[in-house]
């Protein structure tokens, strides 16, 4: 599969025809996902993960959607995460349904969620950050987390600058249960995270706070 982030008018029949001009390449989308709408200038930023059929090469998914007028591909690369639409709900629906394991399905949940490669729970309560949880793919860390606890709030994180899975990463950051425990969550190569997202990942954080502190 492969993910597509586009900029686009935000305006009625936009994604209509962004898949139309998909499906004459025979790409199946799999889901469309608004990220951001920017109103100061009247566009949107979507996510569009598709497949391709046997033979046809990927990049005729770019120039089917700069065949479009005023739509622009800010970001494409494979895509092997999984997800799609409605993804925080149903991650959410997971954690209601296991109320003491919310944090550690959050953990597992967000590269899906938030259409990234890996996520990670560091926890510096004991004085050392450690890695309490991560999902495959999860870099190293090498002790290279301290800067970043304690964490207020959720923010974008500036990747460590010649560490080999990290530096090749663009983070993501969210305290849950304390500034000591923290998730992280990265994409590598990018795109960036946008504030939708930084938003996003801070209101699934303070539910799955709260659903696993009333179990």
């Amino acid at each position: 599969m492969f993910l597509l982030r586009l900029i686009l008018p935000d305006r009625p029949g936009s994604l209509g025809t962004v898949a139309t001009a998909l499906g004459a390449v025979n790409a199946d989308i799999h889901a469309i996902e608004i990220v951001e709408h920017r109103r100061e200038n009247g566009t949107a930023v979507d996510d569009v993960v598709v497949d391709l059929p046997p033979g046809v090469l990927p990049d005729r998914l770019v120039s089917a959607c700069n065949s479009v007028e005023d739509v622009e591909v800010i970001w494409f690369s494979r895509y092997g995460a999984g997800g799609g639409l409605h993804m925080d709900l149903e991650a959410v629906e997971q954690m209601t349904s296991a109320p003491r394991e919310a944090i550690d399905i959050l953990v597992e949940q967000a590269p899906a969620v938030l259409h990234a490669d890996w996520a990670a729970l560091l926890d510096g309560t004991g004085g050392e950050v450690k890695v309490a949880l991560e999902t495959s793919a999860t870099p190293e860390f090498d002790g290279l987390a301290d800067p970043w606890l304690p964490l207020a709030k959720a923010t974008t994180l500036a990747p460590p600058a010649n560490h080999k899975g990290l530096s090749e990463s663009v983070l993501v950051a969210s305290p849950l249960e304390s500034d000591q425990r923290v998730l992280v969550i990265g994409r590598r190569g990018g795109p960036e995270f946008l504030g939708s997202e930084v938003a996003r990942l801070s209101y699934l954080a303070s539910l799955a706070v709260t659903i696993h502190t009333t179990a």
